[in-house]
């Protein structure tokens, strides 16, 4: 993405031109970074999540309360997933082509059920280690503390 933004940018001062293929990529690029840095962030346990309600309550509730929200976000992964892949059912069986880059859109949008699996998977392996270590009370620890 950077590369290509660099390109078109040293292509439009010096040589007064552009290349047309180098927007697209650098979107689709964009697009699949924001998707894997939401499930690196899953992974490492940064993302965005609301706590302060949690620290009124005893440890062993904020653990309750953390695995069952969890779990409806991975229900609402498998639900965005699945309906991702529906979508590109149709985006494969009408492919649209991308119009410099020349490739079917299906692909850049196949991001979409991947990351959200990949998500559920993060979740599921942190619980496992968690589950596996005995370590399920450090989901108590609000404020980094989570494994």
């Amino acid at each position: 993405m950077v590369f290509a933004l660099t390109l078109q940018v040293f292509m439009r001062f010096v040589f007064s031109s552009s290349l047309a293929w180098t927007e697209e990529l650098s979107r689709y690029s964009f697009i699949w970074s924001v998707y894997m840095g939401g499930v690196l962030a899953v992974k490492h346990s940064q993302h965005v999540r609301i706590t302060a309600q949690l620290l009124v309550l005893p440890p062993k509730c904020r653990v309750a309360v953390l695995m069952f929200t969890d779990t409806l976000w991975i229900i609402a992964n498998f639900f965005i997933a699945y309906q991702s892949v529906e979508v590109l059912k149709c985006a494969f069986e009408f492919p649209e082509i991308s119009p410099t880059l020349g490739i079917v859109k299906g692909y850049v949008e196949a991001m979409l059920p991947a990351s959200f699996l990949l998500m559920n998977l993060r979740l599921i392996m942190k619980y496992w280690h968690l589950i596996r270590n005995h370590e399920l009370m450090g989901l108590a620890q609000i404020g980094g503390g989570e494994a």
